[in-house]
């Protein structure tokens, strides 16, 4: 697949999401990072967002809940560039009934090339990176030359 240049803003499009047996540490790393999480666009799931908005007094744009369409929704966004690292505290011991979901979402994460950080050490690596606060060009799919090549 051919590929171009996407420019991720200084201020970040973030998307937060937690399974339930997670969302625990997700809130507890949202208060530990607030001053720095503050600065960027904040985008979560339905139940996670509006639990980090109550406890954290961030600004975050919520989607549906997980289950509900939040997931594919987050995919989405993504796959419009318009989520630049996605931080996704998911739980590998237990299934979830919207599993395909959550696959479809780390791929997408996955196509697109944005950081992905699933546990506490990669959250913390992600948000440390001097990388994470300054105007960062990222390679991703060059969808019209490959939207053009299937219409020939």
């Amino acid at each position: 697949m051919e590929l171009t240049t996407r420019t991720m803003a200084t201020a970040k499009n973030i998307a937060l999401i937690a399974h339930d047996h997670c969302k625990t540490s997700l809130l507890a790393w949202s208060k530990k990072h607030k001053s720095l999480l503050k600065k960027h666009h904040l985008y979560a799931t339905g139940t996670t967002g509006n639990l980090i908005q109550n406890e954290t007094g961030l600004s975050v744009t919520n989607m549906l809940s997980g289950p509900m369409g939040g997931d594919q929704q987050i995919g989405s966004l993504i796959s419009e560039g318009k989520i630049d690292v996605l931080i996704f505290f998911w739980d590998p011991l237990n299934s979830v009934p919207h599993d395909p979901d959550v696959k479809a979402l780390l791929r997408l994460a996955t196509v697109w090339n944005i950081p992905v950080a699933t546990n506490l050490a990669s959250a913390d690596f992600i948000v440390s990176s001097p990388l994470f606060s300054e105007s960062v060009d990222i390679q991703v799919p060059d969808y019209q030359h490959y939207l053009n090549g299937r219409l020939k």
